[in-house]
Formats: structure tokens, sequence, C-alpha cells
């Protein structure tokens, strides 16, 4: 099992853009992948909305999660989102091992 987030950056004047660039040109990305228990953490830009970034974030389990809230990333993360004036919409998915959606999926 592991736990996807999803969470949607909305700001003004290309301030999402400018977050997701600051998080990965500071090292704070790469810090985050490195941390136990991290299985994704990656960008997107919706095609449809010039504003908002799409952060799809995953880990091993709730501990991992957790473990990642008391690190030190958390408050660059949380100043950065105060710096650029961004809201947050988040989406939380827990993986089954078994999927039956696997026969419709080319690969």
């Amino acid at each position: 099992m592991s736990i996807t987030v999803n969470i949607y950056y909305t700001g003004e004047n290309g301030n999402a853009g400018k977050f997701a660039g600051e998080m990965v040109s500071s090292g704070t990305v790469d810090r985050i992948k490195a941390e136990s228990g991290n299985l994704r953490y990656d960008y997107f830009f919706p095609m449809n909305d010039p504003e908002t970034v799409l952060l799809i974030d995953s880990w091993e389990n709730q501990a991992a999660i957790d473990a990642h809230h008391a690190s030190p990333m958390m408050k660059t993360i949380s100043e950065l989102r105060e710096k650029y004036d961004l809201h947050m919409k988040v989406e939380r998915f827990v993986s089954e091992d078994y999927n039956e959606d696997d026969k419709f999926i080319r690969k």
C-alpha cells in the first residue's frame, strides 16, 4: 500500500510556477525525494490553467508522511507558499495491492 497526495497550488501572475521552480532550484525537492519512504515528488502544469501547479507526492505509508511533515523541509515549503501567496486544494489516494484496471492499461 502507498499513499499519494495531489496538491494543486494556485496563485496569480505565475506564482505557482515560480514556487515550483524555487523548490527545485533550492534543492528542496531533491532533499524530499531522498527522504525515507518517498516514492515520488513531481510537479506538473495543467494545460488549461496556467496559474496552477500540480504536485504528485507519494509515500510508502502514513509514517513516512508524518516524518516528512516533521522534517525541516516543511518550514521551507511553508515559507515559500507564503512568499508566493499560494492557495491549495488537496486530494489523497491510497493504493491497493490488486488493481483490476491493469488489463485495460497498455504498457
